[in-house]
């Protein structure tokens, strides 16, 4: 058995990470706004929202890459706020992966090793150990450049798990990859925090990304979080408008009750007799097994309507078609503000 094996459980206990109102300005911007929340131990977490809503300059207190204005990073019961990146029991992966050009790939992994003083012996025992963990072993005596975008993501992470962090944060590790590698990359990522039991803690604006990997989605605008929970509850049950347009899927309607969510798929076209609003298709869009359908109601706004391709070709509409339309309203979600 691997010292990741044997360690797996230890580790997910003593994951337990919180952030306590934790606050960064910049001057007299504001980045992060008091934020608080406490991720599950041992889960896969995405910190999601668009551009400049907080959730690197989070990812980076929690590292200690970033200075904490007000507030507090606990882990495990300890105040790391103050503690430097290498004693918290965290580790970052960077976007760009940051690996030394002039170093080997097992001199790499084994870089922070060496920092600490160990023996060059031990160092490459461990970093081999870590390399064969990601499938990356084979590679260990060739430089970056002579490596795929997907093996560097690889000893990237396997440089920064090579320190046995409690938590490992992610930042955007993805977006240097083509789709299709992306795509896959993804998997393996997932199956390898499952297999460690370690908390993974990734920075993304991609909503598919986040609900493809994560436990846990922490949706961030604007310096705050709108919205937490498992990656089914925020899809399916947003609370905010913000929230059901970003993580999209939904529709955004004036209801007599107020404003509600309603998702796509759960749309249907009926009969005008049968309808609960009128509309007009502006667009269809074939996309394989599904035909998204966008229409503008009666006020101006639109809606789109994701059909299966069978039910579509079924009965199939075209630009400029007056229609009906109707939706379950157990798929019906009311929205704060």
């Amino acid at each position: 058995m691997s010292s990741w094996a044997q360690t797996k459980d230890l580790v997910k206990m003593q994951s337990d990470l919180e952030l306590v109102h934790l606050t960064k300005r910049y001057d007299v911007a504001l980045a992060v706004d008091a934020i608080s929340h406490r991720f599950k131990p041992g889960g896969y977490a995405c910190l999601l929202g668009p551009s400049g809503c907080g959730k690197t300059s989070t990812l980076r207190m929690i590292a200690g890459h970033e200075t904490v204005t007000e507030g507090a990073v606990i882990l495990q019961g300890r105040d790391i706020s103050l503690m430097p990146p290498a004693r918290r029991g965290t580790a970052m992966m960077f976007q760009n992966y940051a690996l030394f050009p002039h170093l080997n790939i097992v001199d790499n992994v084994a870089f922070s090793l060496k920092m600490r003083g160990i023996s060059r012996t031990e160092r490459h025992a461990k970093a081999a150990e870590i390399l064969r963990l990601v499938d990356m072993e084979k590679y260990r005596d060739r430089f970056p450049n002579q490596l795929s975008g997907g093996q560097q993501q690889r000893v990237a992470l396997a440089r920064a798990l090579i320190t046995r962090p409690q938590v490992l944060l992610l930042d955007e590790p993805l977006s240097a990859l083509d789709p299709f590698l992306r795509i896959r990359m993804r998997a393996e990522m997932k199956k390898l925090q499952t297999e460690l039991g370690i908390s993974f803690i990734h920075v993304t604006h991609s909503q598919e990304e986040a609900l493809a990997l994560a436990d846990e989605i922490i949706v961030m605008n604007d310096a705050k979080i709108e919205q937490a929970g498992s990656a089914q509850e925020v899809f399916n049950a947003p609370k905010t408008e913000f929230v059901a347009r970003f993580l999209g899927g939904h529709n955004v309607i004036e209801v007599p009750a107020g404003r509600v969510a309603i998702r796509r798929d759960a749309m249907r076209l009926v009969s005008q007799s049968d309808a609960l609003i009128q509309a007009q298709i502006i667009a269809v869009e074939y996309q394989g097994i599904h035909v998204l359908l966008t229409a503008k109601l009666l006020g101006g706004q639109e809606v789109t309507i994701l059909l299966s391709d069978r039910d579509f070709f079924a009965s199939p509409s075209q630009p400029g078609e007056a229609v009906g339309l109707s939706w379950d309203q157990t798929a019906v979600h009311s929205l704060s503000a």
